[in-house]
């Protein structure tokens, strides 16, 4: 389905006024143009030619050598917005541009315009060549992204009232790829109105989603969205990577990074967002080198562009549904749900672990409609000056508890143990036990759900454990942070080892293998498991990230062996 559009002449002039200007817009002198002109290629255009173009792949960086570029913002309802005027000295691009991804914005030349074309790939190598040139470009291409992300600029149009708990889904699985988008509400919008009389015959449709090549999506799953803004790049089996990375929490990143970083082609799988459960916490506070903490989204969006800086593509949202152990034709064979193969001479298992789902009556019902598994400022929004509930007693727990006493009237903080010792860290403690708007309840649990037909939770169950009594809270929102248990399941029948709680075991030598066995590879040689899913390992953001730069010396001794000729002990 297309939406009726109408593309006016994009006006002159900026619209948006850019924090930190001069970093995410800098304006290069005539000796760093010149470094950079062996990275590409002249290309002129006419005026009114399009540079590049919303929803099309992006060419690469574009050097303005001589002339005007007029950047705008055209949405999927033919709104367009100024967003800036480039010229001479001034380059064109954002962070996708690293992987060849669609572009947010649209180019056009005002006048005649010669400039430099830099290609992805040769961008990449740019970085890394031209050391102190490339961090300024990085850092410009990074800004840009976030201030068409903060300016709600750019991507799909999400049309549904603020409170709808879909439109918060969407929303998070956005924000936590780093995806622009921006949202109408119905009720003050007449174009979101018009459209929602159009498209929603029922509440059910919503959110609709508008693409910006015009495409009407109703109340889309995660995949669909990604499908239709062009998030999934294409992938298959003609190309033999080096190594497949099977997550991109910390551990899988870390990987990525370092893999890519020294000349392993790399192809990362996820099958929502980078950053893992990491990535939905507000703030680590202890991990070394940010004294004044980070949250996890930032610290994975940074790696994140650090591992396509270096060439590793990222594959999200792809879901891998199985393993070929066989190595037919020399290679590993992963199998992904859309249908499609990728083959690789090694695999990293850093698939980490999933939500677990405790004995809750009615929680299918009511997720993603006011039951959460994380905690960020979308879901904030939605607990405004309202009583919540969240479930559990670890790190996490407490992080989200303290994240969301900044929103919520009250945080009612069910335990299921007798106190929170055991399981989080004593700086969490005391700074919950110093916040006055989080009640601690020990010794208790959730055991049921109601709502309305309309599947908006409205009311929690619950009862001590030590009574049978069960009792009632008007709750709009529950948040459950009662721990994971490890995604292994693609594992199955592959030949990976796992332990009685499904996590991989490493470091084990399986029948008459004399060859050692480093500690971080499973029990099929050329499969490695990193991070949260590694059975033993330290469930640590720091923990894995050091797993995952550790197993890269064992992916180069298991790939220099594999190049062996049979029968060499040298």
């Amino acid at each position: 389905m297309a939406a009726d559009v109408t593309i006016v002449d994009p006006p002159r002039g900026a619209a948006i006024t850019f924090p930190r200007h001069e970093q995410t817009f800098p304006t290069l002198t005539p000796q760093e143009i010149e470094r950079m002109r062996r990275f590409g290629e002249i290309r002129r255009y006419e005026d009114g030619d399009t540079l590049f173009e919303i929803g099309q792949p992006g060419p690469g960086m574009f050097v303005v050598l001589s002339g005007n570029v007029v950047i705008t913002q055209r949405d999927g309802l033919g709104r367009v917005t100024p967003i800036i005027d480039q010229g001479q000295g001034q380059f064109l691009a954002e962070i996708g541009q690293l992987s060849g991804r669609m572009a947010l914005v649209d180019g056009h030349a005002d006048g005649a315009v010669e400039t430099l074309l830099i290609p992805p790939e040769r961008l990449r190598a740019l970085l890394v060549a031209e050391a102190d040139l490339g961090e300024r470009i990085m850092r410009a291409l990074i800004l840009r992204r976030v201030n068409l992300i903060q300016e709600g600029k750019g991507g799909p149009v999400l049309i549904s009232p603020p409170t709808l708990g879909d439109l918060a889904r969407l929303q998070n699985f956005l924000a936590r790829n780093g995806q622009p988008y921006h949202l109408l509400d119905p009720a003050d919008d007449k174009d979101a109105t018009d459209l929602v009389a159009r498209y929603a015959a029922s509440r059910a449709d919503l959110p609709l989603v508008v693409c910006p090549n015009g495409t009407v999506l109703r109340n889309p799953s995660e995949s669909a969205l990604a499908m239709a803004i062009g998030m999934i790049a294409a992938h298959g089996p003609e190309k033999l990577y080096d190594v497949a990375v099977v997550g991109s929490g910390p551990a899988g990143l870390a990987t990525a990074v370092y893999a890519a970083s020294e000349g392993l082609s790399v192809a990362v799988f996820d099958s929502r967002a980078y950053g893992g459960q990491a990535g939905a916490s507000m703030r680590i506070e202890n991990y070394l080198g940010f004294p004044t903490g980070i949250s996890g989204q930032a610290l994975a969006g940074r790696a994140y562009s650090q591992a396509q800086k270096f060439g590793a593509e990222i594959l999200i949202p792809v879901s891998v549904k199985s393993l070929d152990c066989s190595k037919s034709g020399g290679a590993f064979q992963l199998a992904t749900e859309c249908g499609h193969f990728l083959r690789a001479r090694s695999i990293v298992v850093a698939s980490g672990a999933r939500y677990r789902r405790p004995e809750i009556e009615n929680l299918a019902k009511f997720e993603g409609r006011g039951v959460w598994y994380w905690a960020s400022p979308t879901e904030a929004k939605l607990c405004a000056d309202q009583d919540v509930v969240l479930v559990g007693g670890g790190n996490s727990a407490g992080q989200a508890a303290v994240f969301l006493s900044g929103h919520a009237r009250k945080v009612h903080m069910v335990i299921r143990g007798g106190g929170l010792g055991a399981s989080m860290s004593r700086y969490l403690i005391e700074r919950i036990e110093a916040t006055p708007n989080i009640e601690l309840i020990f010794n208790a649990e959730v055991v049921g759900l109601e709502g309305s037909e309309e599947a908006t939770l409205e009311r929690v169950r619950w009862r001590s454990r030590l009574s049978p009594e069960v009792m009632t809270m008007d709750i709009r929102n529950l948040f459950l942070f009662v721990g994971a248990d490890p995604a292994t399941t693609w594992l199955e029948g592959c030949g990976v080892q796992v332990d009685r709680g499904g996590f991989v075991l490493t470091g084990m030598p399986v029948g008459g293998n004399s060859r050692p066995v480093g500690p971080l590879e499973t029990t099929v040689p050329g499969v490695f498991a990193v991070g949260d899913v590694r059975s033993g390992s330290v469930k640590r953001v720091g923990g894995a990230i050091g797993e995952g730069a550790q197993v890269v010396a064992a992916l180069h001794g298991f790939l220099a062996d594999a190049e062996k000729p049979a029968g060499s002990v040298a």
